[in-house]
Parts: C-alpha cells; sequence; structure tokens
C-alpha cells in the first residue's frame, strides 16, 4: 500500500493543480480581460512552469490529465449551437464562407507543411503543427487522423490563437477591411477562439462571424485532413 502511494499521488496532484489553476486563471481574466490572461494561456503556461520546477516529464503529467483531453471530443457537439443561431447568415453567404474558409485552410495547411519541410522536421511534427489554424477539439482529431501527436498539436494551436488575437487589432488598422464581416472571418480563420474573444471586443457582429468561421474551418479541416495527410505523406 506505501509503495502505490506515489504512483497515486501524482496523477491525483497533477488533476487538481490543472483544474485548480485553471479555476485561478479564469478569476484573473474576469477581474482584467486581456488576451494575455486568457484561461487557457494562463494555465498552460503556469502548468509548464510548475513541470519545470518539480522536474516532471509530460508521460507522468498527461496520466493524471488525459481524462481533460478526452471531454474535448463530446465538447465539440457543442459547436452546432453556433451554427443553427447563425443559419439565417450561413443562407446569405454561405458561397464566400465556403470559398473563404476551403481557400484559407488549404493555405493554412500546406503553408506549415512547407516550412516544417524547410526546416527539416519529421513527419509527425509536421502533421501535429498542420492544424495550428483550427480550434483545438478538432486540431486533436486532425493530429489523431493524419497520424500527428495530438498534444503538440493542441500546444501548437493555443500559440497561435494568441499570436492572432495578439497581432490581429493592428492588422485591422493596416487591411482596408470595412465589412463586419470581414473583420470577424480574419479573426475566426486566423485565431480562432482567442481571435473570436478578440472579435467579440471589436463587435457583436465581428464575434459571431468569428465564431461561425472557427467552427467552419474546423469542419472543413477535418474534412481534407485524410486527402492531405496521404497527399503529403
Amino acid at each position: 500500500m506505501a509503495n502505490a502511494l506515489p504512483s497515486l499521488f501524482w496523477p491525483l496532484f497533477w488533476a487538481v493543480i490543472t483544474i485548480g489553476l485553471y479555476l485561478l486563471s479564469r478569476a484573473i481574466h474576469q477581474r482584467h480581460s486581456r488576451w494575455w490572461t486568457s484561461p487557457l494561456l494562463l494555465t498552460w503556461s503556469q502548468c509548464c512552469a510548475l513541470m519545470l520546477i518539480l522536474h516532471t516529464n509530460y508521460q507522468d503529467y498527461i496520466l493524471g490529465t488525459h481524462w481533460l483531453l478526452t471531454m474535448l471530443g463530446p465538447a465539440t457537439v457543442a459547436f452546432a449551437m453556433p451554427i443553427y443561431e447563425q443559419r439565417r447568415l450561413i443562407r446569405q453567404y454561405w458561397y464566400v464562407l465556403l470559398i473563404g474558409v476551403t481557400v484559407g485552410s488549404i493555405i493554412a495547411f500546406v503553408s506549415t507543411w512547407f516550412l516544417a519541410w524547410v526546416l527539416g522536421l519529421s513527419p509527425d511534427l509536421r502533421l501535429s503543427l498542420m492544424p495550428r489554424s483550427i480550434t483545438t477539439p478538432f486540431a486533436l482529431e486532425f493530429a489523431k487522423e493524419t497520424g500527428g501527436i495530438p498534444e503538440l498539436a493542441a500546444t501548437c494551436v493555443v500559440i497561435t490563437g494568441m499570436l492572432g488575437a495578439s497581432f490581429g487589432g493592428t492588422l485591422l488598422r493596416w487591411l482596408p477591411l470595412r465589412s463586419a464581416f470581414s473583420r470577424g472571418a480574419l479573426f475566426g480563420m486566423g485565431a480562432h477562439a482567442f481571435g473570436t474573444a478578440k472579435a467579440r471586443q471589436v463587435g457583436t457582429i465581428e464575434g459571431s462571424v468569428a465564431g461561425l468561421t472557427m467552427i467552419l474551418a474546423g469542419i472543413v479541416g477535418m474534412l481534407v485532413a485524410p486527402f492531405l495527410a496521404w497527399f503529403l505523406r
């Protein structure tokens, strides 16, 4: 029993710590709503810092928190609600959304693969980097479907979203995007959930369009994932 205690302690420890840090980060974000106070970013960075301090490897950490990743699968079903709520917008601009999201997704996938190839990264790493422009639940499934590393894919999504939300406001000042539709699509396609949160600060329509674009980009990504994986391997 005594020998089993350490093996039971650390998985429970990391599960409790991750949830506790998330709740703390959420409280911070409610008081100081900025992109750099996002609960996802703060929880991730604090967990990484604590792992370094305690000299914990990834395998030990994921042993107690893998169930959190598993829960992202059922959560994907909730993405159907925004699509239903914005059905009038989809009917009006379905061709613009379809063309824009499809072209944007293919450019994101191919450009990421090309840069990873130029840098000499392995095929597994390339496939893990490719879904960086789609939201986490879809990115995890993309990596599983194509043979990438789901956990690394999730990390790339966080970094992409953080940078996209950070520089998206600057791009809006430089680019001649006058319609709320185009501004929302910019955030949704380029920075998924982070961008959607930023778009909501810009305007209600921008936030709705960003969320819709994010969801459609994830769906398109899952549809083209098997073909891209077969073609690029």
